[in-house]
């Protein structure tokens, strides 16, 4: 028998705007999957409204946490009564929770962003380098996790200032920056044997989302065999991918690094591990 509608548990996803979230689908897909009562919802809340949203949500029953989407990642830090240590170190916010501590801060971004790249990690590599395209809470999060895996990073944004301080937050890497412009205009660098070498290019950017202008990137600045990830679901496959793939690049699409890190959510809002088998049809269900 489902509980009365009052006390099932819930969960949902905070933006602003919030419209083209597919997070309450995917998390709906699972609970289904897994027959379990629960709901997950959408809900734009403006900025000045964080505070009064939390304290309406903090003691209401049934109410798990939410998840956090752009602009509010880090606007929600003051709001929250204790940050995890890797949301803390990434300064970025995308899930809350509900504990007896109170609201408890994680960042699930990190992970859903490595999940895909796991195969390759497992292997040992002589140099890892990563070329990171923007500089805000997604590039934080994507940052913060290739350095914890010895890459060298190259950290691009629309002014060199943010780039410089998201470096700056970095440690026990060697990190560089320059400005988005850099990578738009074509290089005559002669890249060397990328032989045992990782390379990673990573749009975190919304550029290239549909609704948003594209992504000014000239594939001269591509080294040989490197993997081309951007983090843009919609469309799923961008034109920074689709040229990849075309030069013969491998491609990662921003479904998995959603998916990966509403994975990680689910099992802190909801206690259980969502049902990954299910992989297959849930990307043919975003995707229809």
């Amino acid at each position: 028998m489902s509980l009365p509608n009052a006390v099932l548990p819930k969960a949902e996803v905070i933006g602003d705007p919030i419209a083209h979230s597919k997070s309450p689908l995917i998390h709906g897909f699972w609970l289904a999957k897994l027959g379990m009562d629960g709901l997950y919802e959408k809900t734009r809340v403006a900025g000045e409204d964080l505070g009064a949203f939390f304290a309406d949500r903090r003691d209401r029953p049934g109410w798990r946490g939410c998840n956090v989407t752009v602009p509010h990642k880090q606007a929600v830090i003051p709001f929250l009564d204790r940050i995890d240590p890797v949301a803390a170190r990434i300064g970025a916010v995308n899930t809350v929770v509900v504990t007896p501590e109170g609201l408890v801060g994680h960042n699930t971004d990190a992970a859903g962003f490595l999940e895909p790249l796991r195969h390759l990690l497992a292997e040992r590599h002589l140099y890892r380098m990563a070329r990171i395209l923007g500089a805000g809470g997604a590039a934080k999060a994507v940052a913060h996790a290739l350095a914890g895996h010895g890459f060298t990073l190259v950290i691009a944004a629309r002014r060199i200032e943010q780039a410089e301080a998201l470096a700056a937050e970095i440690d026990g890497v060697d990190t560089h920056v320059a400005t988005l412009d850099h990578f738009a205009d074509a290089t005559d660098f002669a890249f060397d044997d990328r032989e045992s070498m990782l390379d990673i290019v990573v749009n975190t950017t919304p550029l290239g989302m549909t609704g948003q202008p594209p992504l000014p990137f000239d594939f001269s600045h591509v080294p040989p065999g490197a993997l081309i990830y951007d983090i843009v679901y919609a469309p799923l496959e961008t034109a920074l991918l689709a040229e990849g793939r075309a030069r013969g690049h491998v491609g990662v699409d921003g479904l998995d690094m959603l998916i990966g890190q509403a994975a990680e959510a689910f099992r802190l809002f909801f206690g259980q591990p969502a049902p990954r088998e299910h992989d297959a049809e849930l990307r043919a269900l975003l995707t229809a």
